[in-house]
């Protein structure tokens, strides 16, 4: 009856893919999920009594709009030290309710109606709907698995017009893996200074970084003033839930994006930012995941090959994004996912809802137990062995 009440830019989106799957999966009792970006380890100790502590004390308030100045404080010093570049804690950090609401203030700060924003696909299924609800347009740049997943500065260039504004960045991605190395982000530094544009960059998985160093994309020469840095504490510090995110560039920008938090928002929650000062404190319990995180991915990337679904080696985040299209099974991603699911209790996300470069994948996070991915691995190789046709 009201549907047709329902504004139109909200209409034609779709619902999330991945909550679809993981919605299927909550009442499948033995189910095993590779397929929500859920860190299966528990908070670290001393930040969860940081955080009964702070309300023993009674922290229970609102904070400025910004956040809690000892929290941009201590980020500024760690993104300093991690990046080497300063951002001033009174007016260059906003503290967000997690690195979704970052993006979404971001895009709204900066764009205005028929702007286009660039995105490379495949990428996090928010990026293309945050641009819609901002007003702009997105425009996708697809990149391939023969080039890990890398997106190429002549293939962003090629898609800017006189009403491109602005490029969005997620690297190490998700649902690839993928990494960009410093050479492959100058060469994006050059054109986006060439061609005046402002660069949303979602560094969430930064630190899970597995070959090399990550390199923060605000770093490069001349880009930090068009950067808007996007991270937060939900995956290196397995903090989902407590959702406290943060995003620091240009005080213009941060003082636009303070604007729209301010009215729809008001702040992060004090118990969470709270935590978050003590999560920063916590580099060997990282390491530790991180560490972790590194075994699975090589248990599953090499398991994943063993049983016929070809997988490059992701460097970063904690997802593989193997192919289907070898299996001979006739399947799309949605409807492999979709029998793997019924048949063998194994949740995996179809590359498909990451973007139309992403049909013929899956995306399989190993945010689990090796226990749990051996036998997830085993469950698949039954699945082929029974709808494969060789």
């Amino acid at each position: 009856m009201f549907s047709n009440r329902v504004a139109d830019r909200v209409k034609q989106l779709k619902g999330s893919g991945i909550r679809e799957f993981f919605e299927i999966a909550q009442n499948m009792e033995g189910a095993i999920s590779l397929g929500v970006g859920e860190p299966d380890f528990v908070t670290p100790w001393s930040v969860r009594e940081a955080c009964i502590y702070s309300l023993e004390k009674g922290y229970t308030t609102y904070t400025s709009n910004l956040g809690l100045i000892e929290l941009r404080d201590a980020l500024s010093n760690t993104i300093y030290k991690e990046t080497g570049v300063y951002y001033e804690p009174g007016d260059e950090i906003l503290i967000t309710t997690g690195v979704s609401e970052g993006l979404d203030l971001a895009l709204r700060a900066i764009i205005n109606p028929g702007d286009e924003v660039i995105l490379h696909e495949p990428s996090y299924v928010s990026y293309n709907p945050c641009v819609v609800f901002a007003g702009g347009t997105p425009v996708s740049v697809a990149t391939v698995v023969d080039d890990q997943f890398k997106l190429r500065a002549e293939e962003v260039e090629e898609r800017i017009t006189e009403r491109t504004k602005a490029l969005i960045l997620n690297y190490p991605n998700n649902p690839t893996g993928a990494t960009l190395d410093r050479k492959d982000l100058e060469e994006l530094a050059d054109v986006v200074i060439e061609h005046d544009l402002l660069v949303v960059s979602d560094e969430i998985y930064g630190r899970l970084t597995y070959d090399g160093t990550h390199v923060s994309f605000s770093s490069l020469d001349g880009i930090k003033e068009r950067t808007v840095l996007l991270n937060g504490f939900s995956k290196a510090y397995a903090m989902t839930g407590w959702r406290l995110g943060y995003a620091a560039g240009n005080r213009d920008i941060i003082e636009a994006m303070m604007k729209i938090h301010q009215y729809t928002m008001l702040c992060a929650p004090i118990t969470a930012q709270m935590a978050a000062l003590e999560a920063l404190r916590c580099d060997n319990e990282v390491d530790r995941m991180v560490s972790e995180y590194n075994r699975r991915r090589r248990l599953m990337v090499e398991g994943l090959n063993e049983i016929g679904l070809s997988c490059f080696e992701p460097k970063g985040a904690f997802y593989t994004f193997p192919s289907i299209r070898d299996t001979g099974t006739g399947l799309t991603a949605e409807e492999f996912a979709k029998k793997l699911l019924l048949d063998e209790k194994v949740v995996v996300i179809p590359g498909s809802v990451f973007g139309a470069c992403g049909e013929g994948f899956l995306r399989c996070a190993y945010a689990v137990s090796q226990q749990e991915i051996r036998e997830a691995l085993e469950r698949i190789e039954r699945f082929l062995s029974r709808i494969c046709i060789r």
